[in-house]
């Protein structure tokens, strides 16, 4: 068996459930880099994730994608490497590594062997600090992005999305599609490559979460090593702004036998008190997949759409509650009505104590399932330093589900939930909802 296979087995192996007690350490570096660790030499694996805050967010309107493109020219060559040698440097390692970015995160993750550690950490090193950006390569990305954008205009779902991020947050960089759009990515240069590149990976935005096979004396050289050389500050960051969309409809006209819906209204922020009330009320109204009152109404009694949900949007610098559902056109209507009347009967009755034992069982028992192997507890790791969580907050939050009460939910459920408020955006051939805009 070839390195390559070996080290497959070994990361398929290391999938099993961690300990429920989690041990999760701060590490600091002489130069002032800090880290979370969970230090498991189980398995001679280490998984690094790395988040840079920011993201597209940060850009200036006449340069909008060039985060997005930046992001993904990170893994088409670096240092001396074309796209061809850095792919074969990985695999000869039998390491895994990913570059993605968003509205207002940059991505990067690293999993590989103990025994190559120090290589991969060295082609890692590479790709942050010194990517190629060659001709060949910033071409074919481009032209690639320039194809997602392409086929973004005939995604029912993406135009929804964008429509819906402009009301929502006109004016704000939440308001503007991430990706680009086919005029700012058509204008960007190399040279807007390495301005984004300077802008977006400095230590004053970077998180580091690492699981596996490595002390934390290891990696306190490794933070100062990896990071080091990085720029002390980037790009500012956004201001905080509100959800801007009043309550009604907007109508995308778009030749499509199913209507899609994008709704929301103001929401409630991570580090409000009521937000674990409002968190496992979400999860009966609309969360909670096949068990929620949404699905319950709308799909199982009346056969209206095969999947609707709700969800809580909490980003760096806006909160807002919302949830999506598709339709037959001349039945949209009718499921938008049933959803208000749901959002209406939460704020007004609040839920039953079945329903809350039913959705703790359910939200305690499904979370340690998320800890199945170290680059998925990295990410949790990473997810909660991003949302300024305490350190302790894994083995902790199912602790604060358990202490919410009926009472908790009727007190947040009147507070936020505003059946009035509520914007849609609707994209396709309606009846009865007004006209297309």
């Amino acid at each position: 068996m070839n390195k390559f296979l070996s080290a497959l087995v070994i990361i398929l192996l290391s999938g099993l459930p961690v300990n429920a007690e989690l041990i999760i350490h701060e590490v600091k570096s002489k130069g002032g880099i800090t880290a979370w660790l969970v230090n498991d030499n189980s398995i001679p694996i280490v998984s690094f994730d790395i988040a840079f805050k920011g993201g597209a967010s940060t850009e200036l309107d006449d340069k909008l994608g060039a985060t997005y493109l930046m992001t993904g020219l990170l893994e088409e060559g670096a240092g001396n490497m074309d796209a061809t040698a850095f792919s074969l440097a990985a695999e000869e390692l039998a390491t895994s590594l990913s570059f993605n970015s968003s509205r207002e995160r940059i991505s990067i993750s690293a999993e590989f062997l103990k025994e190559t550690t120090n290589q991969s950490l060295a082609l890692l090193k590479v790709a942050i600090m010194e990517p190629a950006f060659n001709d060949a390569a910033f071409e074919r990305t481009k032209a690639q992005v320039l194809s997602i954008i392409s086929r973004n205009q005939t995604d029912p779902q993406k135009i929804a999305s964008n429509a819906f991020n402009k009301i929502a947050f006109s004016g704000h960089p939440y308001g503007r599609p991430y990706q680009g759009t086919a005029n700012s990515i058509a204008n960007l240069t190399k040279d807007d490559m390495y301005e984004a590149h300077r802008q977006n990976l400095t230590k004053d935005r970077l998180v580091v979460s690492v699981v596996g096979d490595i002390t934390a004396d290891e990696l306190s050289i490794i933070l100062d090593d990896l990071f080091g050389g990085l720029p002390e500050k980037g790009a500012s960051f956004p201001v905080a702004t509100n959800f801007k969309a009043s309550g009604g409809n907007t109508i995308i006209d778009f030749d499509t036998p199913q209507s899609i819906a994008l709704w929301g209204h103001s929401g409630i922020s991570q580090n409000d008190p009521d937000f674990f009330a409002a968190f496992v009320m979400n999860h009966i109204l609309g969360g909670g997949s096949f068990t929620s009152r949404l699905t319950d109404e709308v799909r199982e009694k009346r056969g209206l759409t095969y999947g609707v949900y709700s969800y809580m949007a909490n980003m760096d610098y806006a909160n807002f509650y919302g949830g999506s559902v598709s339709s037959a056109n001349d039945r949209i209507g009718e499921a938008l009505d049933v959803i208000k009347e749901e959002w209406a009967r939460m704020a007004n009755s609040g839920v039953t104590q079945e329903e809350l034992i039913a959705a703790k069982k359910y939200m305690t028992g499904s979370y340690p399932l998320r800890f199945d192997g170290n680059s998925q507890i990295a990410g949790i790791l990473t997810y909660s330093q991003t949302n300024d969580f305490p350190i302790n907050y894994p083995q902790n939050r199912n602790s604060y589900i358990e202490a919410v009460t009926k009472k908790d939910i009727a007190r947040v459920a009147n507070r936020i939930l505003k059946a009035e408020d509520i914007h849609f955006v609707v994209v396709g051939s309606p009846t009865g909802l007004g006209a297309a805009e």
